[in-house]
């Protein structure tokens, strides 16, 4: 603790004790006792209370109070937890008989005050941060504290009810870590008392005929195996396993209605433990009762769970993926009858009749796709999977609930046609549905039926009744089976499908970029977008493309009236100049959409639009072009850049100023490897007046970077800043070596040195600075490259970048600070009471 804040300490313990004491921010109060927190964890000694004794007499001046407020008696039992966090200070504390009066029976447990769940929850965040050594352990015992909370287990309040249940898991931990000599055996009946009672609870709340208590217990029980990780918890865990084995069991053959949906969570904390570890036993067993027990919905996450874990005997991941699976299976089969495809499974885990009611009801029905398929798009996206997902029938089973949705199938099976109807429009099962279809595409093995699959792809792009997000969606899917296709193109050579398919989606996408709604409009725009960044290259691609109305449509939607419109038709005329003016032989040149229209449009748009959104997409277009070295030699990629950075330094939004200091950053890199041989390379001092040294300042000077540069290091806004910075460092290290630094004082009568000197102090003032020099103002010329040299090397760009990268409120945020706020508080209120008389 520093001495300001010694000094301050006991005024702020002496108003929040006062009996008339202002309710403080509870905000205010959580970040006192967060410094505490700091305090105590670096300092374990008693000399914190001992040479700050107003700690203990706020805790005695509380305890004094007759009605304390819920808000400061909160605040009092949780300091008094943290102060006796360590073995001296709480035995201090109880010296001073202070303990046994906030956390033993007489105190505020048994009172009114309890009734608030404010004073309840502190009393559990106390007693949790005082548990980490034995003295403490034995005080909660014999003072009644387990009972208490083990009611506090069933609290109303969800927050204490939470906190309670964690505190057992860190008593049951602490104990048998700090109370067992030897590693517990499964013969070993010697837990120390604490534990006992824990256990002794858990398994009269499993027994018991209360629905609440039993929840409660698995609860805990899922807590306990789920923060068990180390082997040292192995040998405990595995007797406490075997307390309990049979009743888990019991509630799975009982089908007990209450306790089955806590139970999948349980068992698949307790498969993570490293207790059972190995193929055989009776766990693994359990573990498929519990598969064939639990309904669809409740064993749908212990499955994915399963499935995910390395050490899952093969057998039980076998029947995790059949759970999966069975409503994708009753899909395929409820869609046509007798069944015309191979089904997904063999057989089932459970009753299929279970699945199928739940997919004949129109409550149930879309839960339970959603959940399926939100599992197998987790599953879809491992890199390694320990069973094979049967890829063509779950392909198959995707399609035809897409068609159920829409209404393109007419099932012949009864069943088929109440899911049909259960479905029909259902956009939250076609978006997941559509989810997985994505995935699917980057799997082997679903080539034959990519026909039907862009059959019902193209049906979903094409139908009026598809809705926005279903649209947007069915774009994403579509892009990533193009992408598929094409890679089937090149080594099957089956143009002939490829340009079928890629007519038909564009004629679709004309449509839909005409669209009244902006949603479809933007949607589309992305999908052309994603469309040409993988398939430029690709020579039907480009002719389906040119051939289209898409590329005038594209570039009319640049003056829509929605800025997400406008930002989205930036990006992909951005993507498209590529085919259109970039590409080696352009297949449009001379026409409207050749590259100096498009740049003088977005130059157009970077200057004039009155919304954020198509600014920084034109910024960050250019950037791109700058990387992929579309923008020219390098004399005109000079004047492109001097042209950007003199637009954005005056942009009202930080991102496009951001943006251009990203150009910059790519301008610096791209030059310096042109003309030099390594990109920010140091040089030694003997070659920095060598030709490409200067022509390099020379070339960032007549692009007006520095101006650009340094004006940013003082942007009120932090990341413009940060990144101006990082690029000053940069050319820095480029021109030169750590040892060979100016000195600020050696260069201060040269004519360009005080014009620098005086750039140093400016910039150390930040984003406060007034009137920032402008070219040849106060002596600092910036596109004089001598000048620019003796700046890199003078101005400490280290020490500048310390200060940006500082939290903004690190003064406001200290200690001291918080102290002094408290005390204004407390004084504020105060000299308003006084004029109030």
């Amino acid at each position: 603790m520093t001495r300001e804040c010694a000094l301050l300490l006991p005024g702020v313990c002496a108003a929040l004790a006062h009996p008339r004491q202002p309710c403080l921010d509870d905000t205010c109060l959580e970040k006192l006792l967060d410094w505490f927190r700091s305090l105590t964890w670096f300092d374990p000694t008693v000399e914190l209370v001992q040479d700050n004794p107003c700690l203990t007499e706020l805790i005695t001046s509380v305890l004094a109070l007759p009605e304390p407020s819920p808000s400061i008696l909160s605040f009092t039992l949780q300091l008094a937890g943290i102060l006796a966090s360590s073995e001296s200070r709480f035995q201090h504390l109880q010296q001073e008989k202070l303990l046994g009066r906030l956390f033993g029976q007489e105190g505020p447990r048994g009172g009114a005050v309890w009734e608030e769940a404010s004073v309840r929850s502190a009393w559990v965040k106390g007693v949790h941060s005082m548990l980490h050594h034995q003295p403490a352990l034995h005080f909660l015992c014999s003072t009644g504290g387990m009972d208490v909370i083990f009611t506090l287990q069933g609290d109303p309040s969800l927050f204490v009810a939470s906190a309670a249940s964690q505190l057992l898991v860190h008593v049951l931990t602490f104990s048998l870590e700090s109370e067992t000599s030897k590693p517990l055996s499964t013969k070993d009946c010697d837990w120390p008392a604490c534990a006992q009672m824990i256990i002794k609870h858990i398994e009269e709340s499993l027994q018991s005929s209360s629905a609440s208590h039993i929840e409660q217990a698995l609860k805990l029980l899922t807590s306990l195996f789920g923060s068990c990780f180390g082997s040292c918890y192995a040998a405990w865990t595995e007797v406490l396993w075997l307390h309990i084995a049979k009743q888990i069991e019991s509630f799975l053959l009982e089908e007990n209605v209450q306790a089955q949906p806590v139970l999948a969570n349980l068992l698949l904390n307790v498969a993570r433990s490293p207790v059972f570890g190995g193929t055989e036993g009776s766990f693994w067993a359990l573990v498929t009762s519990a598969l064939e027990h639990l309904t669809p919905v409740q064993a749908g996450p212990l499955a994915v769970g399963l499935l995910k874990l390395c050490k899952c005997p093969q057998d039980v991941s076998i029947q995790a993926l059949t759970v999966l699976l069975q409503p994708m299976d009753c899909i395929l089969r409820a869609a046509s009858q007798p069944l015309e495809y191979a089904g997904l499974l063999d057989e089932s885990v459970s009753d299929p009749v279970t699945v199928e009611s739940l997919l004949s009801s129109k409550t149930s029905c879309a839960g339970l796709l959603c959940q399926t398929l939100a599992h197998l798009e987790k599953l879809l996206s491992l890199k390694h999977l320990r069973v094979d997902l049967p890829c063509v029938s779950l392909l198959r089973s995707l399609m035809t609930i897409l068609q159920f949705c829409n209404g393109f199938l007419s099932p012949a099976s009864p069943l088929g046609s109440t899911i049909s109807r259960n479905l029909i429009n259902c956009f939250r099962v076609q978006k997941s549905a559509l989810d997985v279809l994505a995935v699917l595409s980057e799997k082997k093995g679903c080539d034959t039926l990519i026909g039907s699959l862009f059959d019902v792809l193209l049906a979903y792009l094409q139908s009026p009744n598809t809705s926005p997000t279903v649209l947007k969606k069915t774009f994403q899917a579509t892009s990533k089976w193009l992408v598929r296709l094409q890679e089937l193109s090149c080594s099957n050579s089956q143009w002939q499908q490829m340009e079928k398919i890629l007519e038909d989606v564009f004629l679709v996408l004309q449509k839909r970029l005409c669209s009244p709604c902006w949603e479809v409009r933007d949607s589309s725009l992305e999908f052309l977008t994603a469309m040409v960044k993988c398939l430029r290259e690709q020579k039907e691609f480009r002719q389906c493309l040119l051939s289209s109305e898409v590329l005038r449509l594209t570039e009319s939607l640049l003056e829509d009236p929605e800025s997400y419109v406008r930002a989205s038709a930036v990006t992909a005329v951005g993507h498209l100049a590529f085919i259109t003016c970039f590409a080696p032989e352009s297949p449009v040149t001379g026409s409207q959409y050749n590259k100096e229209n498009t740049i003088a449009k977005f130059q157009e748009i970077l200057s004039t639009d009155s919304e954020g959104f198509p600014r920084r997409a034109v910024i960050n277009i250019f950037t791109k072009w700058l990387r992929e070295g579309c923008t020219g030699q390098l004399e005109d990629t000079e004047q492109f850049v001097s042209r950007v950075i003199q637009t954005v330094e005056h942009d009202l939004d930080w991102e496009v100023r951001l943006g251009g200091l990203e150009l910059v950053e790519v301008f610096c890199r791209q030059t310096i490897c042109q003309l030099s041989q390594c990109p920010y390379a140091p040089v030694s001092s003997a070659v920095t007046n060598s030709t490409p040294q200067n022509e390099l300042l020379q070339v960032f000077c007549r692009a007006k970077l520095f101006g650009f540069l340094f004006r940013s290091l003082c942007d009120c806004d932090k990341p413009v800043g940060q990144t101006a910075c990082d690029v000053l460092i940069g050319l820095r290290g480029h021109f030169y070596p750590m040892s060979t630094l100016e000195n600020p004082q050696e260069i201060e009568d040269s004519p360009a040195g005080r014009g620098i000197a005086w750039l140093q102090r400016t910039l150390r003032q930040g984003s406060v600075a007034q009137n920032f020099p402008t070219d040849g103002g106060d002596g600092v010329d910036f596109q004089d490259p001598e000048s620019m040299m003796l700046a890199l090397g003078a101005i400490d760009l280290l020490e500048l970048h310390d200060e940006l990268n500082k939290s903004s409120d690190h003064v406001e945020e200290s200690p001291q600070s918080l102290l002094q706020d408290i005390l204004a508080t407390v004084g504020t209120i105060e000299d308003n009471e006084a004029d109030c008389y």
